[in-house]
């Protein structure tokens, strides 16, 4: 694991005994303390993390044997799931950046005068950006070694309803696979057969969230590499949608046995020989 100067790992990496890894990038909630300053004070709180998914996933992934990554720091200091060169990842639409500006509400994220400057983020993407990718990399390389084919599913979850990023509110399950192209289409009608074989959950795929760098750049079927995403919103396994942020036990267990039932079709499927 690459360290920072505090000596606190950018990621954990936990490897599987299948080709499925889980990637979750968003789960970290840390700012590192010479960068907290930098912030307005309701910063401090990481409100648009991606909350509780390695408690929603964990005995899942441990069931299946996948793999797992995820990061410490908020993507309020570094977006994993962003192009390095920060190119927008939905052109005509309101984007968030490699190293974001603004909360999902749409106000600024820093203190007048605090953002971060072209060498400030270069640094980020160095310390942070960097290890995570090298090891998501590293890790599918390793799995391709082992079983001649790796599985990537990027885990997501969010608010169902924010205006500054997108009109109306969002299904509870959101599938991206790049419209078909960051996994083999045998995959792409599995797992979204799951979701329309049940009626519980609204879902789409391909819809608003098609996947975003993780999925767009990691998923290469023509190198037996395949990717999708899932944006999950909060109201599936939450109290509800706003701070304090609570794990809903009930409605977790609720969803579970269909997150299951994704993870476990994707985990079954094999390429073509």
């Amino acid at each position: 694991m690459k360290e920072v100067m505090d000596n606190t790992p950018v990621f954990k990496l936990s490897q599987g005994c299948t080709p499925l890894l889980i990637s979750m990038p968003h789960v970290g909630s840390a700012l590192p303390a010479d960068q907290a300053r930098r912030y307005q004070p309701r910063a401090l709180a990481s409100e648009d993390t991606d909350w509780h998914l390695q408690q929603l996933y964990g005995e899942i992934a441990a069931d299946l044997g996948a793999g797992l990554i995820v990061p410490h720091y908020s993507r309020f200091l570094i977006d994993l799931n962003r192009p390095p060169e920060d190119t927008p990842m939905y052109p005509g639409a309101a984007n968030t950046e490699l190293c974001p500006t603004r909360f999902f509400t749409g106000e600024p994220l820093y203190l007048p005068g605090q953002e971060p400057n072209r060498a400030e983020q270069l640094r980020r993407r160095e310390l942070y950006w960097l290890p995570y990718h090298r090891a998501l990399n590293a890790e599918l390389q390793r799995l391709k070694a082992l079983f001649g084919y790796a599985l990537l599913f990027d885990a997501h979850s969010i608010c169902s309803e924010l205006p500054w990023l997108f009109e109306g509110r969002l299904p509870d399950l959101n599938l991206g696979t790049v419209e078909g192209r960051s996994c083999a289409p045998g995959l792409r009608a599995k797992l979204s057969g799951v979701l329309a074989q049940q009626s519980d959950y609204t879902q789409v795929v391909d819809g608003r969230f098609k996947g975003g760098f993780i999925t767009r750049h990691y998923g290469q079927p023509e190198q037996r590499q395949h990717a999708v995403q899932l944006e999950m919103c909060w109201r599936c396994y939450m109290e509800e949608e706003a701070a304090p942020f609570l794990y809903d036990a009930a409605r977790a267990a609720a969803v579970q046995p269909l997150l299951k039932a994704l993870l476990s079709e994707m985990a079954a499927w094999k390429p073509a020989a």
